[in-house]
């Protein structure tokens, strides 16, 4: 296996409008486990957590993650599911041994473990990558670049107040 600690690891996002912390999220993924299974939200479940703006369409936002995962050079190593709820595969997958979250969605991942243990699975290991945050050390999230506040890589582009 390598430096891969793991054969198979899941992680699941809305991605849209890829960022900075998406990268560090995915890149985490593919750094622990040999393959990967991306769970992405489905337009009818990405409406069920209304946002302030409008979220891509699926179909959008996978073709943005796939040249994502081939810029990275992991597109073999990826699959890509649709995520109808908050837990997908990973509640129910043998097969998958690790969860790659964020600090924001960890509680999510001790979710799926209560799942898995009432189901007599194996709990998974769950790996926390904390928040990218923007050069004003807020995160780096999906709203604030639609906001213009910051870009995907977290520089800010809003002048502050008070500035001329």
């Amino acid at each position: 296996m390598g430096q891969n600690h793991f054969h198979r690891v899941a992680v699941g996002g809305t991605f849209d409008t890829l960022h900075r912390g998406h990268r560090r999220l995915l890149e985490k993924a593919f750094e622990v486990g040999a393959t990967v299974v991306i769970g992405l939200t489905t337009d009818e479940f990405s409406k069920k957590y209304p946002k302030e703006h409008p979220i891509a369409s699926f179909a959008y936002r996978k073709r943005q993650l796939r040249r994502l995962l081939k810029a990275l050079g992991v597109f073999s190593r990826a699959t890509i599911v649709p995520l109808n709820d908050a837990f997908g595969p990973a509640a129910t997958d043998e097969g998958i041994e690790a969860l790659v979250v964020s600090r924001e969605t960890e509680p999510m991942g001790r979710e799926i473990n209560e799942r898995r243990a009432t189901k007599g699975m194996k709990p998974l290991n769950i790996l926390v990558v904390d928040m990218i945050l923007a050069d004003d050390s807020l995160p780096i999230n999906t709203t604030r670049i639609r906001r213009r506040e910051v870009d995907p890589e977290g520089r800010l582009l809003r002048i502050g107040r008070g500035s001329s």
